[in-house]
Order: C-alpha cells, then sequence, then structure tokens
C-alpha cells in the first residue's frame, strides 16, 4: 500500500484479483487492524475454498451448502493442481491437512461469505449454512434481545474436534544450553528476552531502542516507570514483526537483561559504530548490516541452537515464553500479575502457560495430611 503496509489477497488463474476476497482482506488488515500474517493465513484458506469450487463445479457463492464435502477434500487432496495419472488419497490414507489446519481454513472462509453478505454480493440464506442460527424466542428471557424474531448465531456448523495438544515449557536445562551456544551478545539478549521476559518473538523483533529503559530512575527519558523496565508497544514495522497483543504495556526487566543488553550494545557499536536502525536487534552478521531482524530469523536462531546445544528436541520460541509463565507461576506468581506479564488481556488467556512442575506437584501431594485415625489403627 501507498502507506508501507502490507497485507495478503486472492487472485485467479489470470492472475486478478478476485474483488470480493481482496475486500474482505482489506477489511481485516486495516479495518480490523489484525496482523499482516492473519491476512496470510485468511487468503489460504479463501484460496482453497475458490480452487475447490472451481474444480467441483461449483459457484462459491452457494457452495456453502456443501461444506462437508470441502472438508473432505481438505483432509484428502494435495495442494497443487492434480497430475494426470495420479491417484488421489481417500479413507484409511494419512490426511493431507490435519483436523487444526482444516478448521483455521473453515474460519476463513465463514469470515469471507459473513463479509460477502454484509456487502449484499452474497444472500443472507448462506449464514445458516455456514452458522447455527436460532430464534431469540427459543433462548432464556434474560439473553432475548429486544426485537420480536430476532436472531443470533449460536454456533459453527462445521468443525472438526482437534487432537488435544499442549505447548511445552522449555526447562531450565536446555535455556542453559542454547544460552551457552550462542556465540555472540545479541543472541544471548535474545535467549534471555524469550526465556526471562516471556516475549513473543514477534515483540522481541519489533523492539526499538527507544522502547528500553534500563536506568533505575527513567525520568530523565520522559518515563515516570520505576525500575528497568521495556515498554512493548503494538506498531507496523517493515521487519514483518507484530505484537499480538493489541494494548501496550511496560514488561520489568531483571539485571540479567540489563547486563546482556549492555554487552549488546557495546557488540553493536564495535560492528556498526552509530549506523543502523532504530530496532533493538539488528543484523550484525549478515548483509544488509544493520538491517531489522525478522521474526522468521528468530526461529532460524533458535534451531541453529537447538543443534549446537545438542538438544534431544526441537525447542521453539513460544515454549521459551511457557517457560517464562512457567517458572513465574512456580515462584508463587499471582494469575493477575502473570496476566500481565504476559500481555494478556483476558484471565483466561494464562491458562494455557500454567506448567506446574513436578517438585511442586510433588509438594502438593506431601502437604496433604494423612489420616490419623488410620494411622492408629495400624492400616496405613
Amino acid at each position: 500500500m501507498p502507506s508501507g503496509a502490507s497485507y495478503w489477497t486472492v487472485i485467479d488463474d489470470e492472475l486478478q484479483v478476485v474483488p470480493v476476497a481482496d475486500q474482505w482482506l482489506r477489511h481485516v488488515r486495516f479495518g480490523r487492524s489484525k496482523a499482516e500474517l492473519t491476512t496470510k493465513a485468511y487468503a489460504g484458506g479463501a484460496a482453497l475454498y475458490f480452487i475447490w469450487c472451481r474444480r467441483t463445479g461449483r459457484d462459491w457463492r452457494d457452495a456453502a451448502q456443501d461444506l462437508g464435502l470441502f472438508m473432505v477434500w481438505l483432509k484428502y487432496t494435495p495442494t497443487g493442481d492434480p497430475v494426470p495419472g495420479q491417484l488421489l488419497l481417500g479413507p484409511g490414507a494419512e490426511p493431507v491437512r490435519k483436523e487444526r489446519r482444516i478448521n483455521g481454513i473453515l474460519t476463513a472462509v465463514r469470515g469471507l461469505l459473513t463479509f460477502a453478505v454484509s456487502i449484499k454480493a452474497v444472500s443472507p440464506v448462506v449464514l445458516g449454512q455456514i452458522y447455527e442460527i436460532a430464534d431469540a424466542r427459543d433462548l432464556p428471557m434474560e439473553i432475548q434481545g429486544e426485537g420480536p424474531g430476532l436472531k443470533v448465531r449460536v454456533g459453527v456448523q462445521h468443525h472438526l474436534q482437534e487432537p488435544e495438544t499442549e505447548v511445552d515449557r522449555a526447562s531450565d536445562e536446555e535455556i542453559v544450553a542454547m544460552f551457552q551456544a550462542c556465540r555472540n551478545s545479541r543472541d544471548r539478549l535474545i535467549i534471555l528476552l524469550l526465556s526471562r521476559v516471556g516475549l513473543r518473538r514477534g515483540q522481541v523483533a519489533g523492539l526499538r531502542r527507544s522502547d528500553c529503559h534500563l536506568l533505575m530512575d527513567s525520568r530523565t527519558l520522559g518515563c515516570r516507570e520505576e525500575g528497568a523496565h521495556l515498554h512493548i508497544v503494538r506498531r507496523e514495522n517493515p521487519n514483518g514483526a507484530w505484537s499480538k497483543s493489541r494494548r501496550s504495556w511496560t514488561q520489568p526487566v531483571d539485571f540479567l537483561v540489563v547486563q546482556a543488553h549492555g554487552q549488546y550494545i557495546d557488540e553493536r557499536h564495535e560492528r556498526l559504530g552509530s549506523a543502523g536502525s532504530d530496532f533493538l536487534l539488528v543484523n550484525l552478521f549478515r548483509n544488509p548490516l544493520g538491517a531489522p531482524m525478522p521474526p522468521d530469523a528468530i526461529n532460524e536462531l533458535l534451531e541453529e541452537l537447538n543443534r549446537r546445544a545438542g538438544l534431544d528436541r526441537p525447542v521453539a520460541p513460544h515454549m521459551l515464553r511457557h517457560a517464562m509463565a512457567g517458572n513465574a507461576s512456580d515462584a508463587g506468581t499471582q494469575l493477575d500479575v502473570l496476566q500481565a506479564l504476559l500481555g494478556q488481556d483476558h484471565p483466561e488467556s494464562v491458562r494455557p502457560y500454567l506448567h506446574p512442575s513436578r517438585t511442586r506437584l510433588r509438594e502438593a501431594v506431601d502437604r496433604v495430611p494423612s489420616p490419623r485415625e488410620l494411622i492408629a489403627g495400624g492400616d496405613l
């Protein structure tokens, strides 16, 4: 876009933008202030829906009545155009796409069709094909609307049950091993920002030097926040970094982060002098020197550190965030404080990050009092 902001869209076989999809994705990106990567995921889902409609001879405007067949197609049809003579996968074969991926595609399709209804490009009948819709008069009085016959969306029509998968926390031993495998101060700072501060990779890559207030008193910087801290700000970044949290907040940091930051700044100055962008983390060892690191570079760094440290399993950036949350919880941090430290908007968003240590579980069992009467009776 002329403003420098980017979004993903959908093109047809003639490489022309699909108007309704493009309008919807621009609304998602700029009207609802979603991340560029969100439009990428939505555009991919919408594109698959259009491909399915084309291959099966359906009009995308009324194909929602057959979304069950679309789900089967997603599960067993490989990406790309079919090769002549190639056998398509069928039931019993390993699915091409898992439940989570299919549900994500369905979310995109529902968003596309709902938007199309709102701009009168598609009949409102479609809403009844993608959502379970109930008349308000069938609902309890306390949640009925004022207007007679008001319809409300109760749930989605099409959804696959996803297997429960937990994001494991990185262990302290894994974090230390990766920290020791780092070959420069910048990479050590990244590990601490992920594992000790608990930032997401997009928040780490999006930090500016002006966001780092690491003095005990920051009033000279125009900031009244006490102690060393970072300002986590959601903004448009040329490196594609994006803070998932809609709000900005200040994140306190400890002496380890302050020390690592100072060592990195010295290292950066030795290599770049006063050059480089305002971003905190920049390229020091690859071209273009001084350019901000993209979020994907953090994934590449952790993959390399996994290899150097000889870890038994891959440790991803988000596992380090889980480690920070788990360690803070093990230390007795209250849920409301942990919510603030993680930059979460809702208390329930904290629960996936709670990973009680085995020591805490054992201590909880040991604290349960023994029934004295059973002990006295010799039954134990």
